[in-house]
């Protein structure tokens, strides 16, 4: 048997899925036409089926686990999401301040603990690795510049 809960989140994306997909749609109706077969829009819409595909079938999935679901008693999991979302502000706030790897490693840390994840130990070590590869592939060598903060990454 499902929860309720799970069963509601799993509606929730698809509707979000297809709202992307009618996002894609009418971003793609804006490209310039082209004399080609393949315009610049073929791609773009053949995602936005895809992504109305999938959507409307977690539509009709969450409906049919809706009906048979059983309520779920709260777990106070709300003061995680405002914690969530308070690490993603100060992140946004930090960034110009102290760089790219170090905000991108507390918000990594952070995130995981919130969310419960099990060896604490260890998560500085994969934040800042991850940080790190992603700063060094984006900043030096795709030439996307990020934030290096005042160590100069």
């Amino acid at each position: 048997m499902q929860d309720r809960r799970t069963a509601l989140a799993t509606g929730l994306f698809g509707a979000l899925m297809l709202v992307a997909a009618v996002v894609v749609v009418v971003d793609a109706r804006r490209l310039p036409e082209q004399d080609s077969a393949t315009g610049p829009a073929v791609m773009p819409l053949i995602v936005a089926a895809l992504l109305a595909a999938v959507g409307f079938g977690l539509l009709v999935q969450a409906g049919i686990r809706l009906r048979a679901a059983e309520p779920t008693p709260r777990s106070g999991a709300g003061w995680r999401v405002v914690a969530l979302v308070g690490a993603l502000l100060a992140f946004a706030a930090l960034l110009p301040l102290l760089g790219y790897v170090v905000t991108a490693t507390g918000l990594f840390v952070s995130a995981a603990l919130l969310l419960g994840a099990p060896r604490r130990w260890v998560l500085l070590a994969y934040g800042w690795a991850l940080a790190a590869a992603v700063f060094f592939v984006f900043d030096r060598l795709i030439g996307l510049s990020l934030p290096s903060g005042p160590w100069g990454f």
